[in-house]
């Protein structure tokens, strides 16, 4: 299964460098050049890390990590900069980034990163057919991600950590925007529908799904 990284890099030629030897080690790149783009993919898309170069158009990658990390993504985060003094290191791991390799660099060693960092990430919670990243609350199904809105994906992290275990329905309501039977209801089903998960209920104890 191959794990996603958006790159941003307005270095074109460095850009490319990198992508490519990430994509030959098994990796998938989004390749973006300016904050803007990067934001954009950042909303749009799970990644399971980010590489993020610094002085870049529109937003610098500082700028840009702060916003993610302000909207709650917790994605890991590699910095590549030509910056090396120690106000812009020491900026970089107060807003959240995982590591900081300074320009310039041989491009395996930015490999040897990824592959270290994302070790410390891999561990999934399998269920028949899917696969949860808890990290990055990533779903998998059959090798490819599955699309999950925010309270689907609050129900699922639950579910697949309690695989067998008997879930409280008030533990389930907490999860909803405007918690109601009726909407808990539908947003199991609409869960159900997504990813294949078998959620029975457990007439007035809660829902389970019962492992495989």
């Amino acid at each position: 299964m191959k794990k996603n990284i958006l790159l941003l890099e307005d270095d074109r030629e460095l850009a490319s460098t990198l992508a490519e030897l990430l994509e030959e080690n098994g990796y998938s790149v989004e390749l973006v050049h300016n904050g803007n783009d990067a934001i954009d993919a950042s909303y749009d898309n799970k990644y399971e890390l980010y590489v993020f170069d610094i002085n870049v158009p529109d937003m610098n990658g500082l700028e840009l990590l702060e916003s993610l990390r302000n909207a709650d993504d917790t994605t890991p985060t590699i910095f590549i900069s030509a910056m090396i003094d120690l106000n812009s290191i020491s900026k970089a791991f107060e807003i959240g980034a995982d590591d900081y390799l300074k320009k310039p660099f041989f491009p395996e060693e930015l490999l040897i990163r990824v592959k270290a960092k994302l070790a410390q990430t891999t561990k999934a919670i399998s269920y028949k057919n899917l696969k949860f990243f808890p990290d990055t609350k990533t779903l998998y199904k059959d090798d490819t991600i599955v699309q999950l809105g925010e309270v689907q994906e609050r129900l699922c992290d639950l579910f697949m950590h309690n695989i067998g275990s008997v879930l409280d329905k008030t533990i389930l309501l907490d999860q909803l925007t405007h918690p109601s039977d009726t909407a808990l209801r539908v947003a199991l089903n609409k869960l159900k529908q997504t990813t294949g998960l078998a959620i029975k209920n457990i007439r007035g104890v809660g829902y389970i799904v019962e492992k495989s």
